[in-house]
Parts: C-alpha cells; structure tokens; sequence
C-alpha cells in the first residue's frame, strides 16, 4: 500500500467544501486507495480542516489503520494511506458542536465493508444547520440503504446543539459482502407523513406551535394522513442537550416505498410557525415534482450507488452542485460511468454503473 501512487484530488473542484475531503477519505478506506487531497475547502469563507472534519479523518483511519499526515486544524492538504479495514468498537468526539452526522456520513460505508461488525460513539452536534440531523438517518437514508443489503442502526442518546455540542450518537453496522443496485423513479401517491417536532431547554409551546403549524399546512396541501410527534426535552431527561435548541423533520412515505423529507432548525428570534412553515413548503415543493428521492438523499446516494453491483438509477426531485461533485469524486476514484438527465436546482434523473466492490475477504 505504501509504494502504490497517490490519487490526486482538488478539494476545490465542483462544491469545493468539505464533502470533497469526507468522500475521498471514505472511499479510499473501503477501496484501499492512498489519497493526497489539496485544497481543502477551498472554497469556503474559513478554508482547511477543521474541529469535526478532522475527527472524521481520524475516525476513518482508525477504521482503515491508515497512515495519514497533514491532520491539524487548518490544514489545507492531507495524504491518506489506508492499510486495512479492520471492525470492533470505537469512540470519537469533535470537542465542539461539529456535526455528527457528516462524520457518520464517511464511517458508514467504511463501517459497511468492514471484516467484522463495527460499533461506533460519536460525541459533537446532532441537530446542526447545513448537515442533516440525525433523525434524517434514522428515518430516510439507513431504510433505503437496507434496501440496497445494509444493516445499520443509529442510536440517539443525548441531542447536541451550538455551540457546545455534547451529543451522543452510536452507530452499529454488520459487513455486507456487495451491494445491490437501487432504482427509485417512480413516486406514486403519499401514503402518510409523519414527523417529529423537537427541542431541548425551551417552553413546550414552541414544539406544539412547531407540530401543529406544519400539519396544518400539510393538510392544506391536500395529504391527509399527516401527523408530528412533540418532544420537549428538560434538563434532567437524559437526551436533553446542553445547551438550548428545536427543530423539526417531516417525512413522507410514498406508495412506490420511497420515502422523502425536509426538515428545519429553530433560529433565535425566528419564530416557530416559520421553522414549520419552511420545512413543510419544501417538503410540499419537492413531492409535487413526482420524483421519489428529495435533494439530500439524492446526494448521498451515489457513494452507495457507486459501490454496488450493477445500475442504481434514480429521479431527484432537486440536482445539487454537492451530488454532482460527488458523481465527478467517484468517476476519479471508482472509474464508474454516470449520466445525468436535468439541469442544477431542477428535478433530475441519475444513473451510475456501480464499480461492484466487494469486501475483502
């Protein structure tokens, strides 16, 4: 692995964030592909590494034994030189309210192909804006990416919010030897949606004012079955958060299987009807564009499609620069082919011939 040649990426291609640097490191684990990534988030206002994007270097590495340099807050350059996937259980924590989920998000398919089960604590934020909050995977991402032979399971233990975090995630995953390819094109009607409606150290009004404003608009909207759960969470519940915090996710499932959602995070001196109102309105917008796969799944599954075996081909009711620049990260790193019909901020149809990886072993 040492004498093999470094694949080359640009962290500021395409998105230029830090999804660049969490793919890259992902897939060079599970392909066994040394790496040297420059420019890391290049295009952001405070460019390098920082507190979450390095622990989920380190986390990775510590699931791959890789060999890394270049780890330190700032950094604009890494190389990664993975040496074998390895399972068991681990812990790691950002030190501030980074973003559990997009650590997670470069675990998981490094946790997916590991030689034995992998159990991993993950302390920092879980209801974050611009990551998706944990409920995202628990009720959108881990049942379609079973559908595709996973088994993941995510556990909430203590909510984190800015800015000092303190969240506990656990996840758990058993190996899977291939994966299949997923095809979700058709939508078909609503089934039902469901929600949940949340905070931690705030008046309960806000949850119920949250809860009842988006099933009122959603009913509006013609969907009948709607309801949000409330949860308000007081000091001395154990998955209260440290600091104070609220949000809400809708999730709709359609009659095709596929399942979308759009979720919200409270803002100070934003009121509470307008978190609902913002969440239930895209949700309303991406379901009225018949496609079955909203814009953040739509990202998030081509890693996963470009990793299994045969054509995953699915309609995204939105394209985002972060799923093209995902396709571009695999085209270099996998080889895949991948085609995409629609044009940035529309509804899209994306087909990608996965590389079919399997687990060593």
């Amino acid at each position: 692995m040492l004498g093999m040649e470094l694949i080359e990426i640009d962290g500021s291609m395409g998105e230029g964030g830090g999804q660049i640097l969490r793919n890259a490191v992902s897939l060079s684990a599970v392909l066994m592909k040394p790496i040297r990534v420059y420019n890391i988030r290049a295009k952001r206002s405070n460019p390098g590494l920082r507190p979450q994007h390095l622990t989920g270097v380190k986390a990775v590495a510590a699931l791959s034994s890789a060999e890394v340099s270049g780890l330190y807050v700032g950094s604009k350059e890494i190389v990664f030189r993975p040496r074998a996937l390895k399972g068991g259980k681990m812990s790691f924590d950002a030190g501030t309210a980074g973003s559990t989920t997009l650590i997670l998000q470069s675990l998981m398919p490094v946790m997916a192909f590991s030689r034995e089960p992998v159990e991993v604590e993950l302390r920092g934020g879980t209801n974050n804006p611009m990551a998706p909050p944990v409920e995202y995977f628990q009720y959108v991402l881990i049942p379609i990416l079973e559908r595709m032979g996973c088994s993941f399971e995510v556990e909430l233990l203590r909510r984190g919010f800015y800015p000092r975090g303190g969240g506990v995630v656990r996840a758990r995953s058993k190996p899977v030897e291939s994966l299949k390819p997923i095809r979700l094109m058709e939508s078909g009607s609503v089934r039902r949606i469901r929600g949940l409606s949340y905070s931690c150290r705030l008046p309960a009004h806000i949850v119920e004012r949250m809860a009842s404003t988006a099933e009122r608009i959603l009913r509006s909207a013609g969907y009948g079955d709607v309801h949000v759960e409330r949860q308000a969470l007081q000091p001395g519940d154990s998955a209260c958060s440290l600091d104070p915090g609220c949000g809400i996710i809708l999730v709709a499932e359609l009659e095709s299987g596929a399942i979308m959602a759009s979720d919200n995070l409270g803002k100070l001196g934003v009121p509470a009807e307008r978190v609902a109102e913002e969440a239930a309105q895209s949700l309303i917008k991406q379901l009225e564009t018949g496609a079955p796969v909203d814009k953040h799944l739509g990202d998030q599954l081509v890693i996963w499609a470009a990793l299994a075996s045969g054509v995953s081909e699915y309609r995204v009711a939105e394209l985002t620069m972060h799923t093209t620049t995902s396709i571009d990260l695999c085209r270099i790193m996998a080889g895949i082919s991948a085609e995409v019909d629609g044009r940035l901020g529309e509804p899209a149809t994306i087909r990608i011939a996965g590389m079919g990886h399997r687990r060593p072993g």
